[in-house]
């Protein structure tokens, strides 16, 4: 593996790893999503909020089947 693709995944891990945490935070999920798009912003990733709530639902889905 090239050490762009390692640091990347690690990046990638990282927000992901921080999404899920925050969705599983005992908070409204305006509050939930409201933290994450601050936090991807922090990061220099920009979303609208249609390719948020796909992001959201995408992680809850991946929860909900390893649960």
């Amino acid at each position: 593996m090239k050490p762009l693709h390692v640091i990347l995944s690690v990046i990638g891990g990282a927000v992901a790893g921080a999404a899920v945490g925050l969705l599983l935070a005992p908070e409204k999920g305006e509050n939930t999503r409201r933290k994450i798009l601050k936090l991807l912003k922090e990061k220099g990733v920009c979303l609208k909020k249609d390719k948020m709530e796909e992001l959201v639902d995408e992680i809850e889905d991946q929860i909900e089947k390893h649960i």
